[in-house]
């Protein structure tokens, strides 16, 4: 792909300083033209054989027991490459619970599909209304600015 086409895709990202704006989740999603839904097992164990689990030392808050095991719980999706990281609690169990529980509602809103929008017609009585609200405020705007030479 060439580079102009490239930045063309990545400007949305960009703003006037050039630094990196996070995309949204959805666009984080597979792009596929017909979008089929996630799988999500049922049990947590089909969800966690699905997944790579990693342990870190989580650090922070609750003292020696923390900063010595490796408590925290980054779990990788492999079919969607989603990460979660729990480092929350000072138990490594209940982290890797939290961090499933958090995978899965991350799996469930990437499944979710916007409802297409109706398209409406503008009523004939709202452009008017919004014609009137403009003049006024243009006419305040006039209104505001010293008279010329020759008024």
């Amino acid at each position: 792909m060439k580079e102009r086409a490239i930045r063309g895709r990545l400007a949305r990202y960009f703003d006037a300083y050039h630094s990196f704006n996070r995309p949204p989740l959805r666009t984080l999603a597979p792009a596929v033209s017909d979008p089929t839904p996630i799988p999500i097992p049922e049990s947590d164990e089909a969800l966690l054989a699905e997944c790579r689990i990693e342990t870190f030392r989580a650090g922070g808050p609750g003292g020696q027991h923390q900063n010595r095991t490796e408590s925290g719980v980054r779990l990788v999706h492999l079919p969607t490459d989603i990460r979660v990281t729990v480092r929350e609690e000072r138990s490594q169990h209940r982290n890797r619970a939290l961090a499933l529980s958090r995978l899965r509602i991350r799996l469930e809103t990437l499944n979710e599909r916007d409802e297409p929008r109706i398209e409406t017609r503008i009523p004939p009585s709202q452009k008017r209304k919004r014609r009137e609200a403009k003049k006024r405020r243009s006419d305040t705007k006039r209104m505001r600015k010293p008279p010329g030479l020759d008024e």
